[in-house]
């Protein structure tokens, strides 16, 4: 399994994942069709399907480029272009390798959905969070709640194997782990993962992927269980943390 990243308007990503042994591919959430294609066809990709996390454009403009391409999303978000509806726990095969698994974890959008991806023995695990995690953050709450967000930040997607590899819809890193630190001043890992993004910015890469136990570490909205952490935002539950380190972000201008 290979994974491309292809770096779309000001701060977002798509990603091409790959079954090396057939060539095929599947891209996940390509909001600019036509540099997915530029992509596909540069690395001799046959595109077969569309993983789309939340309803956002970019499907209706990809099936014109790629006749018979399938796409999929959320039974519960009304994903343009859609032609096969996931629920949680929902399947697919990439190639001869590639296992998917549709993961509902709503809370940005009410029908969002992280994919959970497989490839042969001894290869990492990769997690595509949309919208709902971002490395050293989360979404915003726009149509969900703060219970809503601990399942799916701390359950479901916290549940996954600590090497899965975490790729998300946005570059927001830098400024999550400048916020990160607002909340927990004296956590060494972010103070080092924040040192190591601004090098990763500043020489043009990307922060992605992170992995499930980086976040552990290093993000504020999982770390919600700890004691300190409730206690320097005056919460008495995690989902009550959750909430209140939310609206700080919310309020937060670095």
């Amino acid at each position: 399994m290979k994974i491309f990243h292809v770096p779309c308007l000001e701060d977002n990503f798509a990603y091409l994942i790959i079954d090396e042994s057939t060539q095929e591919a599947a891209v996940v959430d390509p909001v600019e069709p036509n540099k997915i294609l530029q992509a596909a066809n540069q690395h001799h990709l046959n595109l077969k399907f569309v993983l789309t996390t939340h309803h956002h454009w970019g499907n209706e403009k990809m099936k014109q480029l790629v006749p018979g391409l399938q796409v999929y999303g959320g039974s519960v978000d009304n994903v343009k272009g859609c032609t096969h509806q996931l629920d949680n726990g929902d399947k697919l095969q990439l190639g001869s390798y590639v296992n998917i698994l549709a993961l509902h974890t709503p809370c940005h959008t009410k029908g969002h959905i992280s994919y959970y991806v497989t490839g042969k023995d001894g290869e990492d695990p990769a997690v595509f969070t949309g919208d709902t995690l971002f490395i050293a953050g989360c979404g915003k709450f726009f149509e969900g709640t703060a219970e809503q967000m601990y399942q799916s930040l701390c359950q479901t997607l916290g549940s996954l194997p600590k090497p899965t590899q975490v790729y998300c819809g946005h570059e927001y890193t830098v400024k999550n782990l400048q916020f990160a630190l607002t909340v927990e001043p004296d956590n060494v890992k972010t103070q080092q993962k924040l040192s190591w993004a601004q090098q990763q910015r500043q020489a043009g890469l990307p922060t992605i992927p992170s992995t499930i136990e980086e976040e552990w570490e290093t993000n504020p909205f999982m770390r919600v269980d700890l004691p300190d952490l409730q206690a320097r935002v005056g919460g008495k539950s995690p989902v009550e943390t959750l909430r209140k380190i939310r609206q700080l972000k919310d309020n937060w201008r670095g």
